[in-house]
């Protein structure tokens, strides 16, 4: 690989217990910049009218542009006077009860290496870009921010309850691929959507997902795929309907989960509110 493509100092061990470490924005490459440039103008291009208004409108707050990757310390400043939150830059996935930890406690773990240019329709893992440009807006709003730190804490709980599975259900289903109603529309506010141009129009315009009423129960019990777009969206009606759904103790939707039989991403089911059965 070339010095041009190297995110080794991006992607260092940490030798912290919270599995932080620095940003290093100084090190970010030209070639760097201008792929973070080439994914900005993309979605900036195909959000307005299809992503939901309070991400547009973190978007705007932070100030994020297409004029390269942004510095935390500079998002930090404005996401600390806003909600109280902070991004803190980890390596690449952390383990569970790191991940909790720093919800619970309003930091959001970021990753800070920027894919390579051949990876632009596509990557793996989860790169500065899905993190700060999908994730970070949203946590501009003070109900999704809420939600978010219910969220990590919840997590530690489910931890000692041998139902992280369920958990994270809910995590993929709404935070990285959640459609909320906008009128008569749908919007997007997940960030696996909001920072794919492919699912971006997928989401919303393809006849062939499922498109389902959120219900907390339903979807902790709806397996997901990580490698092509999803077969079922699930839509929710605010971001105080989603917080408030999750408000309450989990223990007992848990212990009937438990002798529930999981689902698969394209079940439809007789009880399901079906806004757009598809055709997969």
């Amino acid at each position: 690989m070339s010095a041009a493509f190297d995110t080794s100092i991006h992607r260092s061990a940490s030798a912290r217990g919270d599995f932080t470490i620095d940003q290093h924005w100084d090190h970010y490459t030209a070639q760097e910049h201008a792929t973070w440039a080439t994914l900005y103008r993309r979605m900036h291009d195909l959000l307005p009218g299809r992503a939901c208004a309070e991400f547009l409108a973190g978007l705007e707050a932070l100030e994020v542009t297409a004029g390269g990757i942004p510095d935390f310390r500079r998002l930090n400043e404005i996401l600390d006077a806003r909600t109280g939150w902070q991004i803190v830059a980890v390596p690449g996935l952390v383990p569970d009860e790191i991940f909790f930890e720093h919800l619970a406690n309003r930091r959001f773990p970021s990753t800070c290496f920027m894919r390579r240019p051949d990876q632009l329709d596509y990557i793996e893992e989860p790169d500065v870009f899905h993190d700060v440009f999908g994730h970070v807006p949203l946590l501009v709003n003070p109900i999704f921010a809420d939600y978010m730190q219910a969220y990590g804490a919840g997590g530690v709980k489910a931890m000692g309850q041998h139902a992280l599975h369920n958990l994270a259900r809910l995590y993929w289903y709404t935070v990285e691929f959640g459609l909320i109603r906008d009128g008569d529309g749908l919007r997007i506010y997940g960030a696996g959507i909001l920072s794919s141009s492919k699912e971006s129009v997928y989401a919303l315009e393809s006849p062939v997902p499922n498109r389902l009423g959120y219900d907390l129960v339903r979807i902790m019990r709806t397996n997901y795929r990580i490698d092509d777009v999803q077969e079922s969206y699930f839509v929710i009606n605010s971001f105080d309907d989603l917080f408030r759904s999750t408000d309450p103790d989990f223990t007992p939707y848990y212990t009937t989960l438990a002798i529930m039989r999981d689902l698969k991403p394209g079940d439809v089911l007789i009880e399901d509110e079906v806004i757009h059965r598809g055709r997969g």
